[in-house]
Formats: structure tokens, C-alpha cells, sequence
């Protein structure tokens, strides 16, 4: 017996030796199945000749009846073929030279089967695209998940929840730049080809320009470039865009991923702050129509306000380790030893990283409802002003939700070159040291500051980790379309 491929292959050679092209470059499509549905009361009515194209799910024959449910992108709707209205030949040869997954155009007027459905009655078809391969039966055969986002336009094809979740993460993303644009931020690109790479403790990927024989990398961020559009006088402005971090891949990290960074020039923190919760919610109910989002995780809750608490105290509730008390990695370490806390600090470099390790595993995983964590240290905040209240801390804030970074902002941003460049230099040590993730000394940017720039408030959202748990997904690869992932080789 023939396996499908090759039955598939014989069925495009006798499409083609009658004559007919299986992949005919035009279509005379008139209208949607959405559209057709909407309109159909009317459309059947009239007696209306309507022209729809779409994909083959299924296809049924009973005796001189054949039923296909044909989908485009906006639904389905199922093409009935009477043998004794449209001809033994075109019954036919439908019959045996289309399989589920191939392509079609369909003519006909809108009527009600029998059975109540709402159909159309085929009186001409054309095929559009001869699939080769078959589609996956009902999802059978593909519950692989890594197959799944592998094969990501199979598992949009012919799952309408992956789609959905799709298409409202493109909304979420529209609703962010309405609220922006509504509000006089102008939307700006910046270089993702870098010398130097800035902006987060990241380790990114590098590359190398051959025509200009320099060595460049992947973006970790587009803040240094977006400051320095503040320093030229441009006071609210925002990026969204692919940034890269040659890391670790997990639940809540891709190398690859999507990010928003917003700068605005005289902001204050309460207004900053503020407008940061009215942003995310505004886009989280634009999305999904409410701001409590259920899913298999449980439930999320973002009507504001939100819980608030500093870096410092979440780490005292957490575990009773006041940070404030250790001045070195290697006493922090042993305290956290006492403790008997089961904590790896292999790889942490610096008193920064040590404190960032401990909140994590710490307080930072207990967090499950939207909660702004303020003032982490400013050994992890190399990019942040001091905190007015505590010169020890940064002026920052993240918004933590399940345990994920979700919002991470500086109400009050380092604008004195001086001590940029002596916190950029102190990070520089740290990678000359064997840090990955410190950050590189930037003249370009360093130069920028010295010409002056205003108070600024600053933010960045991890895109796609924000949409998972908008769309109700436990990872992010569920949220991205084509994830990255291991070679199958």
C-alpha cells in the first residue's frame, strides 16, 4: 500500500496531466467565512454568488454528497458538493484529487443543510496549493511539545487555543503602543548590531562585520542608545524590539526575546510609578476583558493597587537575613549557610550578584500576586540613581508576579557622568575578573551624559514573559512562536 506522501505526489501528476496547475499564483476570493457567516441571513437571501478560498480540514462523501469544512483566517465553514447540481466531473475530481490540508477556492451561494448548518452550496472550485505532507489529525501524532513549537504553523493551523493566545499577544502589544502614543511617547529604533553591548547584566552574543572587520554584538538592551536620545532632547521615548542574551534557556527565558524600554525625561516616581500600573492594566483588560486571569497556575489578580515592599525587607520576611549587615559576598554566604539555606552561589561574582541569587531564591519565588518590590542595591543597579531615602540603595523598582520580573524601572535614573563612570569601571573589574553578565565600560555613551542629561525615569517589560502570563501559560516558549531550541541534530 502506498504510503500518503506518495499518494499525494500521484494526485499532483494528474492535476497536472489534465492540465491544471496545482499552485496557480491568483485567486478571485470575494469575501471571508467570517464575513459570510456574518452576512449570511442576507447573502442566501439574495441568492448572492460568493467566492471563498481557505484550507481543507476534513472532507466527507456520502454517496452523490460530499462535505468539506474549509478554514481561512477568520473561520470555518463548510462547502457542500451536490453531484447532481455540479456535475459528475467536478464531483469527481474533487473527490479524488483533494486531501485534507490542501488549499481551495470555492464559488457558490450560502444555504442551510438539512442538519441546521449554515453551508455553502459549491458550484465551481479551483485548487489554490496542493499540500504534500499531511496535517496532523486532530493534533494526534503531534502532542510532542518540543515537535509543537518546532512545527509552530502546524500547532497554529490546527489548534484554535495556540492561535488565540497568539493573536492576543499582538493585541496586547497594540494596546501598549495606543496607551503610549496617546500619551505623546514617541516610538523610536535604536541599533541591534552594538560595539558595545549595555544596558543589563547580561552576557551577549558576539559577531563579527566582516566589510568593516570589527567584532560587534547582539543588543542585551536598547537603554544606553534611548538615553542618549533623552540627552538630544526627545523627553518621552520607547523602543520595542528583539533583544538577545547568550543565557540559559527555562519557563521564563529565551535567548531571543521581545522587549519594551520606555525613558521620560522630568518624571517624577510617584507619577512614573503610577503610570506604569495604569499601562499594564490598561493593556491586560484591552487583552483579555478583565484583570483577573485564571488559569491552570491559579489565579492572578491585577487590580491595583498593587503590594508594595523594598528588596531589602522582602529578604528579612523571606528568610531573616537583613542584607544591610553583610559588606562582603563571603559573609553573606556564610550567613546564609547558618540559615541552612540550600543556595548555589557558584558563578556569582561580587556582592551584587550574590544578593540578586539570595532574592531569587528567596523572597522572590514566594511573590505570586502583582507586588512592586522597591530599592535593590546599587551593586545590582549599576544604571540607577540612589535612592533619596537610602543612599545605600538604587532607585529602582520591579513589579514581581509568580515569582517573575515582569516590570523592571528606574524611578530615578544615574544621569552624573561621574559616577557612571566609576560604576561602569567597577563593572568592568568585575568581568575582568570572570563575570559574564557585568557590564561593559561605554565611552559613546559616557560622552553622551557628560553633555547633559535631565532627570529621567526609565522601564523595561520583558514582552514575552509578560504575555504568558497574560495569555495564561505556564512557559514562555507557549507565548513565543518560534522559540529557540536545541538542533534535532
Amino acid at each position: 500500500m502506498l504510503d500518503e506522501v506518495q499518494v499525494r505526489r500521484n494526485k499532483l501528476e494528474a492535476l497536472q496531466a489534465r492540465g491544471i496547475d496545482p499552485y496557480p499564483k491568483t485567486t478571485q476570493r470575494d469575501t471571508t467565512c467570517a464575513f459570510a457567516l456574518e452576512k449570511f441571513e442576507q447573502f442566501s437571501q439574495e441568492k448572492k454568488n460568493i467566492t471563498l478560498a481557505g484550507r481543507v480540514m476534513s472532507i466527507r462523501v456520502h454517496g452523490g454528497m460530499m462535505f468539506a469544512d474549509v478554514v481561512d483566517g477568520t473561520a470555518q465553514i463548510q462547502a457542500t458538493f451536490k453531484e447532481d447540481e455540479i456535475g459528475s466531473e467536478v464531483f469527481t475530481l474533487f473527490r479524488d484529487s483533494i486531501d485534507p490540508g490542501d488549499i481551495v477556492e470555492t464559488t457558490g451561494m450560502l444555504f442551510t443543510t438539512k442538519r441546521g448548518e449554515k453551508s455553502l452550496l459549491v458550484s465551481a472550485w479551483n485548487i489554490l496549493s496542493k499540500a504534500l505532507l499531511p496535517l496532523p489529525e486532530k493534533w494526534h501524532g503531534l502532542q510532542d511539545v518540543e515537535k509543537r513549537y518546532r512545527e509552530r504553523e502546524l500547532d497554529i493551523l490546527t489548534n484554535h487555543e495556540v492561535r488565540e493566545r497568539f493573536v492576543m499577544r499582538s493585541k496586547l502589544v497594540s494596546a501598549m503602543r495606543d496607551f503610549l502614543n496617546e500619551r505623546d511617547f514617541l516610538e523610536v529604533e535604536t541599533p541591534i548590531l552594538q560595539p558595545i553591548p549595555g544596558g543589563a547584566s547580561a552576557r551577549p552574543f558576539q559577531t563579527h562585520h566582516h566589510a568593516l572587520d570589527m567584532e560587534l554584538y547582539l543588543r542585551i538592551s536598547p537603554e544606553m542608545y534611548l538615553k542618549r536620545l533623552i540627552v538630544g532632547g526627545l523627553e518621552k521615548v520607547y523602543e520595542i524590539g528583539r533583544c538577545f542574551r547568550n543565557e540559559g534557556i527555562d519557563y521564563s527565558h529565551n535567548p531571543e526575546f521581545t522587549m519594551i524600554e520606555l525613558y521620560w525625561a522630568y518624571a517624577d516616581k510617584v507619577t512614573f510609578v503610577s503610570m506604569l500600573e495604569e499601562l499594564l492594566t490598561y493593556c491586560i483588560r484591552k487583552t483579555r476583558g478583565s484583570l483577573l486571569i485564571t488559569s491552570e497556575q491559579g489565579e492572578i489578580d491585577f487590580t491595583g493597587p498593587w503590594k508594595r515592599t523594598t528588596f531589602k525587607q522582602s529578604i528579612i520576611d523571606a528568610c531573616g537575613i537583613d542584607i544591610d549587615e553583610y559588606q562582603n559576598e563571603e559573609s553573606l554566604i556564610a550567613a546564609v549557610q547558618e540559615k541552612g539555606l540550600k543556595i548555589d552561589f557558584t558563578g556569582c561574582i561580587g556582592l551584587g550578584e550574590v544578593f540578586d541569587q539570595l532574592f531569587k531564591k528567596t523572597a522572590r519565588q514566594n511573590f505570586v500576586q502583582p507586588i512592586w518590590v522597591f530599592d535593590y542595591p546599587i551593586s545590582l543597579k549599576p544604571l540607577a540613581n540612589v535612592s533619596p531615602e537610602d543612599p545605600s540603595k538604587s532607585a529602582s523598582v520591579q513589579l514581581v508576579v509568580r515569582g517573575a520580573e515582569i516590570i523592571n524601572a528606574y524611578y530615578h535614573e544615574l544621569h552624573d557622568p561621574i559616577e557612571q563612570r566609576r560604576r561602569l569601571m567597577e563593572q568592568q573589574s568585575l568581568r575582568e575578573a570572570g563575570s559574564q553578565d557585568a557590564q561593559f565600560l561605554d565611552e559613546a555613551f559616557l560622552r553622551s551624559l557628560e553633555h547633559g542629561m535631565p532627570p529621567t525615569c526609565g522601564m523595561g517589560i520583558g514582552i514575552d514573559r509578560l504575555a504568558a502570563m497574560v495569555v495564561g501559560v505556564p512557559s514562555l516558549k507557549e507565548s513565543i512562536i518560534f522559540p529557540t531550541l536545541r538542533s534535532e541534530n
